[in-house]
């Protein structure tokens, strides 16, 4: 019998081959968007459990309020991390403080390269579960040990052992006691490319100055907390051990110590209002519930084509009733039927996805790997095929067995009025989903334009930035601005405390005229020499630019236009402002500069002159080639600070970086989009064609008696257009409401425009006419004779 069926099955693929070629196109397409969604969500929910202990570590965070706004601050104090290891020992395993990663240079003999890393305490490597491959995890309790990836070790010292090697970190010398494997791309600590003891790190100046400051807050602290110990009560425990160790000042800002923990790090990165709200797993259900509709787009195809065909097979079902077969027999046959397509479907995918994960992983700014390994990945799969077959040839099966066989036998089985009503809503539904993506596209991109046509306040055209590693450029900066300018090459060169693409200090402690004794007061604090204005091309609504007229520099200060606002002052050039125990007098106010995100108000800031060192801002000329300039700038720069690696950014580059991530999700949801409207598309096409084919009499008669092709092509388009307005009607609403929502967690958003419901309106009529018409011209070309000469 199953030999039978298998044979019947295969007779029938081939028989219909455009609707099978339908059929199982559209299976295979759906299946591969689904498991490359699935891979890319398996990703995303893996992300972290690389190290072992990952229920187990946490950031120690802290919430503080002011002015009723509440911030969670991942910088700490270093008194935080010592009273918990005091008060609380027997709640955690390990506390470990650690500088921030940024680029250094490691220097061994005459080479030298950037790499980015930090100083972390001893304990360190046993809990992120570093696998060593040279050393011990015990490696960073010697106060002059480094620890590299195993990339680093490769860069630096070739396949020689690099173990007890001299290493120079910046200006420290250091000595290599350990190498480890390079940590994944799916974790945080991925760019973690060395690792240097945080007694090393203590002699610096600033450690000395912060370590008993519990206002200092400018340091990283991870912590594992013991076995026995649950996080959310130990975080309980600890909340208010910075507030009871805070002066009169520190208290008014109600800080609130808390664990954050690994397992939230990736997918729940938004705080609002001292609150972790959510931040990507917002995306992980948006693509799962994408794949999960695109999928069904594909199951709905195969619904409505083979219902539509029902007449084809009538006289099949009426005949096995009467030889004896009953109708768990035939839905047995009709569901094998849809099994068997589903599983060379899914085969197909799986080729579908091997071709398509390279531009996949592109698109979604991550390797993606297909898990053949995985024995899980099979049974989720051919699984996940079966489910699909049985979902998408449930209603066929049970649709075709219920035939009468009488009246099938006897040609009496006409379908009534209301037959065709459920293919016709499944229809809406495919282009209702399809719509909808292509409506949240629209207004994905037009927030990312948006944001891209907000004016940032500076030049980023030809301004590069350096970061040096050390102060020998600082030292002599005059002399190398002035060898610099001699060259033409650049128009200017300034020192900044901040990158003009990264954001800035935060810092309090401000007083001016009729400020609110009871305020709160917090301010970015960007430190500048004197020449930096003139290097990124700021622009000034009031007042004047620094000026380099020797001591009295230092005394001035430029505030920004939101930090006059924030102040409240009419009159802002020539006020004095008091900062901790210093007077300052306002001397410009310039234009708001975008630092930070794009998408969110601009801090109030205040720029200041610096004696300290910093990066390095350099204006190209504009009459000068990008490429001569670097060769010019990175000559004078190794005369400089010889030995030096010289890594150079471009301000647009940088300020680009900004978008990635609404850019990424709006070339995903093109992608989802396009594809939804193929399937749809696909579905439609064959339709159609069973339409024109059920009407050929019906055209023969009214090209007898008249009718023109422009007369047929619209009595058979007329209904699919239909189906589609009933479609955008339903869509529309639901899209304006999700992406509303969508764009209100931006403060500084795009509105949402009637144009784009128009533009999709009637692009998505203009697609279904395309693929109709094909059909309905064709039908409405015949010959009549052919269609009638039975008659």
């Amino acid at each position: 019998m199953i030999k039978n069926y298998l044979k019947v099955t295969l007779r029938n693929l081939l028989k219909n081959k455009a609707s099978s070629f339908i059929n199982v196109g559209g299976l295979t397409v759906g299946m591969a968007v689904a498991m490359l969604i699935g891979l890319w969500i398996w990703g995303e929910l893996s992300f972290d459990k690389y190290h072992q202990n990952y229920d187990k570590i946490a950031r120690v965070m802290q919430n503080q309020t002011m002015n009723g706004e509440t911030s969670s601050l991942k910088a700490m104090p270093i008194p935080v991390a010592y009273q918990l290891r005091e008060l609380y020992g027997n709640d955690f395993k390990q506390v470990i403080l650690s500088s921030w990663t940024n680029p250094h240079q490691l220097q061994f003999k005459d080479k030298s390269i950037s790499a980015s890393g930090s100083y972390m305490e001893s304990g360190a490597p046993d809990m992120l579960t570093l696998k060593m491959l040279k050393g011990t995890r015990s490696a960073l309790k010697d106060p002059s040990a480094i620890i590299l990836a195993e990339s680093t070790s490769k860069a630096i010292f070739g396949d020689a052992d690099p173990i007890n090697k001299p290493l120079k970190l910046d200006d420290q010398n250091l000595k290599v006691e350990g190498v480890y494997a390079d940590l994944p791309a799916n974790t945080t600590f991925n760019n973690l490319l060395f690792i240097a003891s945080w007694k090393a790190f203590a002699t610096t100046d600033d450690v000395k100055q912060a370590v008993g400051d519990w206002n200092h807050n400018s340091f990283q602290i991870f912590a594992q907390v013991s076995g026995s110990a649950n996080m959310a009560a130990v975080s309980e425990k600890i909340r208010q051990l910075k507030f009871n160790n805070e002066d009169a000042a520190g208290k008014k800002v109600k800080p609130e110590v808390f664990l954050y923990p690994m397992s939230r790090w990736h997918l729940y990165s938004e705080f609002k209002n001292g609150v972790n709200t959510g931040g990507d797993i917002k995306y992980v259900w948006l693509f799962a519930i994408t794949g999960i509709f695109i999928l069904a787009l594909a199951c709905i195809n195969f619904m409505n084509l083979s219902t539509a065909r029902s007449e084809k097979r009538a006289k099949e079902v009426g005949i096995r009733k009467a030889m004896g077969s009953v109708r768990g027999q035939l839905i047995g046959q009709f569901l094998g039927e849809s099994l068997l397509m589903a599983i060379l479907a899914f085969v197909l995918s799986l080729f579908m996805i091997q071709f398509l994960i390279p531009f996949f992983s592109e698109l979604a700014g991550k390797q993606i790997t297909i898990l053949w390994t995985q024995p899980m990945f099979w049974v989720l799969g051919l699984g996940f095929a079966i489910l699909c077959g049985l979902f998408a040839g449930s209603y066929p099966a049970f649709y075709l067995s219920s035939f009468n066989p009488v009246k099938v036998l006897k040609g009496t089985n006409r379908a009534g009025k209301w037959a065709g009503v459920p293919r016709k809503a499944l229809v809406v539904l495919q282009f209702t989903f399809s719509i909808v993506m292509i409506i949240g596209t629209i207004i994905v991109f037009r927030q990312v334009q948006f944001a891209k046509n907000r004016p940032i306040g500076y030049s980023r055209a030809g301004l590069v930035i350096v970061r040096p590693f050390t102060a020998d450029i600082h030292d002599h900066f005059q002399a190398f601005r002035n060898d610099l300018l001699e060259t033409g090459v650049i128009s200017e060169v300034a020192e900044s405390g901040n990158l003009v693409t990264r954001g800035s200090r935060t810092s309090s402690g401000f007083t001016w005229q009729g400020k609110d004794p009871n305020m709160n007061d917090e301010f970015a604090t960007f430190a500048v020499t004197s020449e930096y204005g003139k290097t990124i091309g700021w622009q000034f609504s009031n007042g004047k630019d620094f000026s380099n007229n020797g001591p009295s520099v230092f005394n001035d200060i430029v505030l920004n236009e939101s930090a006059v606002k924030y102040m409240g002052l009419k009159d802002p050039v020539g006020q004095i402002i008091r900062w901790d125990d210093k007077l300052y007098t306002v001397i410009g106010i310039a234009k708001d500069m975008i630092v930070e995100s794009p998408y969110e108000p601009i801090k109030p800031t205040v720029f200041y002159i610096t004696p300290d060192a910093g990066p390095l801002n350099f204006r190209i000329n504009q009459k000068v080639s990008a490429a001569k300039a670097i060769n010019t700038i990175e000559t004078i720069y190794k005369k400089y600070a010889p030995g030096q690696p010289f890594d150079y950014q471009f301000a647009d580059d940088e300020y680009a970086k900004k978008f990635t991530s609404e850019e990424r999700i709006g070339k995903l949801a093109t992608s989802f989009a396009v594809l939804a409207i193929f399937i749809s598309c696909l579905g439609l096409f064959g339709m159609a064609s069973f339409i024109a084919e059920q009407r050929t009499k019906e055209i023969g008669v009214r090209k007898v008696l008249g009718a023109t092709v422009f007369n047929l092509w619209q009595l058979l388009s007329k209904d699919f257009v239909m189906l589609v307005v009933i479609a955008l009607l339903i869509a529309t609403p639901i899209s304006y409401y999700f992406m509303h929502q969508w764009l209100q967690s931006y403060q500084y958003h795009a509105g949402i425009s009637w144009w784009i419901f128009g533009v999709t309106a009637l692009g998505a009529i203009a697609v279904t006419l395309a693929t109709v018409s094909f059909q309905s011209i064709k039908a409405a070309l015949a010959n009549p004779i052919k269609s009638l000469r039975s008659e």
